[in-house]
């Protein structure tokens, strides 16, 4: 059965249709709705059969743990059984907004949230869709992407309608997302501020006000507690091959999609705006700017869908500085991609 829809103006919350929603998530419903990064798909974060409900519709693995939202800040010290001076800081400058801190968690939160970690990740939204249906529901709501698991996050109704029709109760639909990709995780080691997943709020940012701040590449104990840790994800049916920045990135993008075309495959490329001129006779999307990270964000998540129901086979797709916004948009298309073959 399809899920009932509800459309709803972010500048005008009808707080009549959000309580229906709130109404969904206290008899353990589900219910997709808009945040500033992506759609996330909701459910009551204290009760683990409600919780079990998102694992089911998204086919997601038990290990990957759960997002918990919040709508202020002071639930955060229900949910954290300590709140480090740093990341008292960091959510004092970027809350409401899509900065995720991972903290030790205390009783309240189920361990099926957690996935059985001793710690739990929460955010606070700052999309009034979102703040209203938590603030509403009265509980904090469980929320990873609205999507099938390993597909690219959706930043629109009809992508959620697409990967969960049939699998969820409501959609609030409150128009395209504004960032296009998910929030940054951060946790914390003494001072240090251990990124484990990039997303809208930059590392500069954070070094902005945190100081020392550090992607955790190098720390596989600390990535296993992040929500979107496995190598191959945000994938679209088609194959993503990445075509490194460089003086010949436009031949070597053309010479892989010939290959890839003379072998039969309908290709696609995602192109620099400053190189999508160059790519005449292929079916070109442009993500945008080299150096707006922020534009390319935006715009990652629906082009991949976008050449999915074009059918297209292979993604030829272009690197951008991994700067600002433009690290997370690498972080998400090397997942795309997959790991990289081992010889």
């Amino acid at each position: 059965m399809k899920p009932r829809v509800l459309k709803i103006d972010p500048l005008r919350i009808d707080r009549g249709l959000i309580g229906q929603a709130a109404e969904i998530i206290h008899n353990r419903g589900l219910v997709a709705f808009p945040t500033e990064t992506v759609y996330g798909l909701g459910a009551n974060a204290l009760d683990p059969r409600a919780v079990t409900g998102i694992f089911e519709a998204k086919q997601r693995p038990l290990d990957d743990p759960l997002i918990v939202h919040i709508s202020n800040i002071e639930d955060l010290y229900s949910l954290a059984a300590e709140v480090p001076r740093q990341a008292d800081r960091l959510v004092s400058r970027f809350w409401p907004g899509p900065l995720t801190v991972v903290l030790k968690k205390t009783g309240m939160v189920p361990e099926l949230v957690t996935t059985g970690l001793e710690t739990v990740a929460v955010r606070m939204p700052s999309n009034p869709i979102a703040r209203s249906l938590i603030e509403i529901s009265e509980v904090p709501v469980a929320a990873p992407s609205a999507n099938l698991f390993g597909r690219p996050s959706p930043t629109t109704a009809e992508h959620v309608i697409g990967d969960l029709d049939g699998k969820i109760d409501l959609v609030l639909d409150g128009g395209t997302a504004e960032i296009g990709v998910e929030s940054t995780v951060v946790e914390f080691i003494g001072d240090k501020v251990l990124v484990l997943r990039p997303g809208g709020i930059s590392l500069e940012e954070l070094s902005s006000i945190a100081g020392d701040v550090e992607l955790a590449d190098g720390a596989p104990d600390h990535a296993k507690n992040s929500p979107g840790k496995y190598p191959s994800h945000y994938s679209p049916l088609a194959n993503v091959i990445l075509i490194e920045e460089g003086p010949e990135q436009v031949e070597n993008a053309l010479a892989e999609a010939s290959v890839r075309s003379d072998g039969g495959q309908k290709v696609g490329i995602m192109a620099k705006e400053e190189h999508a001129r160059g790519f005449g006779g292929y079916d070109v999307k442009v993500l945008g700017p080299a150096e707006d990270g922020r534009t390319c964000a935006s715009r990652l998540f629906h082009i991949l869908r976008e050449f999915d129901d074009e059918g297209i086979d292979v993604i030829i797709a272009e690197s951008i500085p991994e700067k600002g916004l433009g690290l997370a948009v690498m972080n998400r298309l090397r997942k795309a991609a997959g790991p990289p073959v081992q010889n």
